[in-house]
C-alpha cells in the first residue's frame, strides 16, 4: 500500500510539472508573437524614419545653400525678340529662383544624345506661348486658374516661367480642340531641393462640356474625370536617391480608373535634372510621353476612341515646404499627323517645323532627331532621289540677316543628314529663303512658329 501511495504521489508530481511547462510554453509562445509583432512595427517605423530623415537632411542642407528670390518687378518686363526661334525666348533678368543650379537646360542638346528619340511634332502649330505679352509678377492674360500663379524668370534659363501656386489648376484658354493626332511640348522646372511630400506636376487632357466650369472637376480628390488622361512627374522619389517619380492614370466614360501606374525614374529629379522638356504625342488612342530624349510612357489605349478632347490643364496639389515650387515655360501645341512619305514622294514637297535650332544660330537642337530620322529613312529607301533643302524664317529682325541665317540652317540640316544617317552630299542641295515666303501670319506667335520651317523639295 505504501508503494502504491508513493507511485500515486510521483504520478501527481509529474502531472503538475507537465502542466506547468505547458502553461509556460503557451505564455512564451504568446510573448514570442508579441515580440515578432513589435519588431515588425519597429522595423517599419525605422524605415519610415530613415526616409524622412534623409529627405529632411537633404532639404535643410540645400535650403541653406540656395533660396528662391522672386522680386516681382512688373516694370522690368522685356520683350526682347529673338530672330526666328522658339517664339521670343528672353534672357534672364534680376528675378531668380533656386532652379538655377540644374545641369539641365532648355538650350541645345547633341543629336547623339537623342539617338533613340522618335518624337515628331504635329504638322501645324496651333498654340505657341512664351508669355512675352505678360509682365513679370502677373498671372498670364490668356490663362485661367482656380488657384494662383505668377510669371518669374530663372537664372541661367531663357524666357519667362509660370510659377504654380499650391493646389492650383492652371490652363490655357486658347487651346480648345485636341484632335486625334496632336503633340504638346513644354518645359518644366522644380526648385532644388524639393520635398518628397510636395505635389507632383500634373498635366491632363479631357473632353469637357463646359471647360470654364468643369475644369475644377480635376482637383485631386473630387470631381468626375470621365475619359480623361492624366500624367504626372515628381522630382523627388523616396530616399533622396537622385530619382524622381512618374505617374499615368486613365479613366473610362464613367470616371472610373482604367490604368493607374507609377514608378521611380531618373529623368526628372531635383538633384541634377530639375529642368526638363516634356513632349507628348497622341496618335488616335495611343499616348507617348517623353522627358528630354527618353520615352517614359507608351500607352496604346490611353485615349477614348470616341471622346472629343477639348481641354488641356496643369495641376499642382499641396507643397510640403513654402520654398518648394514648380514652373512651366514655352508651351507649343501642334496638330496633324506628319505624312512625310506622301508629301515628299507623291506631291514632291514636305515642310516641317520639327527641326529646331538654337536662338539666332544654325546649331540644330537634339529634339529634332526624330524628324531628321523620319526624312532620312525616305532617302535611304529611295537611293535615286535627290532633294533641295530650303530654310525659312519669320519676319523678326533684319531681312538680310534672316536670309543668311536661313541658308546656314539649310546647310546644317544637310550636314546632319550626311553625318548622322549617311545620306551622300551629292544627293542634297541647299537654299535659304529668309522671311520671303511665309505660310502664315507673322503677327502671332503661332504664325511665326509655322513660318520658321525647313522644306524638302524633291528634285
Amino acid at each position: 500500500m505504501k508503494k502504491l501511495n508513493l507511485s500515486f504521489k510521483v504520478l501527481c508530481f509529474v502531472c503538475i510539472i507537465l502542466f506547468s511547462f505547458q502553461t509556460s510554453f503557451a505564455q512564451w509562445g504568446n510573448l514570442g508573437n508579441r515580440i515578432a509583432d513589435e519588431l515588425s512595427r519597429k522595423a517599419q517605423q525605422k524605415i519610415e524614419d530613415e526616409v524622412n530623415n534623409a529627405a529632411d537632411k537633404s532639404y535643410e542642407k540645400a535650403k541653406s545653400e540656395t533660396k528662391e528670390s522672386v522680386k516681382n518687378k512688373k516694370n522690368k518686363s522685356s520683350k526682347s525678340s529673338d530672330n526666328n526661334e522658339g517664339g521670343g525666348e528672353e534672357n534672364s533678368s534680376s528675378n531668380s529662383n533656386n532652379a538655377k543650379n540644374s545641369s539641365s537646360s532648355n538650350s541645345s542638346s547633341s543629336l547623339k544624345a537623342y539617338g533613340k528619340f522618335d518624337f515628331i511634332p504635329g504638322e501645324k502649330v496651333i498654340a505657341e506661348e512664351d508669355f512675352s505679352q505678360d509682365a513679370i509678377g502677373d498671372f498670364p492674360a490668356k490663362w485661367n486658374t482656380n488657384g494662383s500663379g505668377e510669371l518669374v524668370t530663372i537664372d541661367g534659363q531663357q524666357g519667362k516661367w509660370l510659377k504654380f501656386g499650391p493646389e492650383s489648376i492652371i490652363y490655357p484658354e486658347f487651346v480648345t480642340n485636341l484632335p486625334e493626332n496632336f503633340t504638346v511640348e513644354f518645359y518644366v522646372a522644380s526648385t532644388k531641393p524639393f520635398s518628397f511630400y510636395s505635389t507632383a506636376f500634373n498635366f491632363f487632357f479631357a473632353p469637357l462640356a463646359s471647360p470654364s466650369k468643369n475644369y475644377v472637376n480635376w482637383k485631386q480628390y473630387i470631381g468626375e474625370k470621365k475619359e480623361g488622361v492624366l500624367v504626372a512627374i515628381h522630382p523627388q522619389a523616396a530616399g533622396n536617391n537622385e530619382m524622381g517619380q512618374k505617374f499615368i492614370v486613365t479613366y473610362d466614360d464613367n470616371g472610373a480608373e482604367i490604368i493607374n501606374n507609377h514608378s521611380d525614374f531618373p529623368n526628372f529629379n531635383c538633384t541634377n535634372k530639375n529642368i526638363v522638356k516634356v513632349s507628348i504625342w497622341r496618335q488616335k488612342q495611343r499616348l507617348r510621353v517623353y522627358i528630354d530624349e527618353t520615352k517614359i510612357w507608351d500607352i496604346p489605349k490611353a485615349f477614348s476612341a470616341t471622346a472629343k478632347y477639348n481641354f488641356m490643364g496643369f495641376r499642382t496639389d499641396g507643397y510640403y515646404s513654402e520654398d518648394d515650387a514648380l514652373y512651366l515655360s514655352q508651351l507649343r501645341v501642334a496638330v496633324g499627323a506628319p505624312d512625310t512619305r506622301h508629301k515628299f514622294l507623291d506631291i514632291g514637297k514636305y515642310s516641317t517645323t520639327g527641326i529646331k535650332f538654337d536662338v539666332n544660330s544654325d546649331k540644330i537642337k537634339g529634339e529634332s532627331y526624330g524628324t531628321l530620322k523620319d526624312f532620312a529613312a525616305l532617302m535611304i529607301e529611295n537611293p535615286s532621289i535627290k532633294v533641295k533643302i530650303v530654310g525659312h524664317t519669320d519676319s523678326d529682325g533684319d531681312a538680310a540677316s534672316n536670309m543668311t541665317l536661313s541658308k546656314k540652317r539649310a546647310e546644317s540640316v544637310k550636314a546632319a543628314l550626311n553625318k548622322e544617317f549617311g545620306i551622300d552630299n551629292s544627293r542634297m542641295e541647299t537654299e535659304g529663303k529668309g522671311e520671303t515666303e511665309p505660310t502664315d501670319s507673322n503677327n502671332t506667335a503661332e504664325g511665326k512658329a509655322n513660318n520658321r520651317r525647313v522644306e524638302f523639295i524633291k528634285l
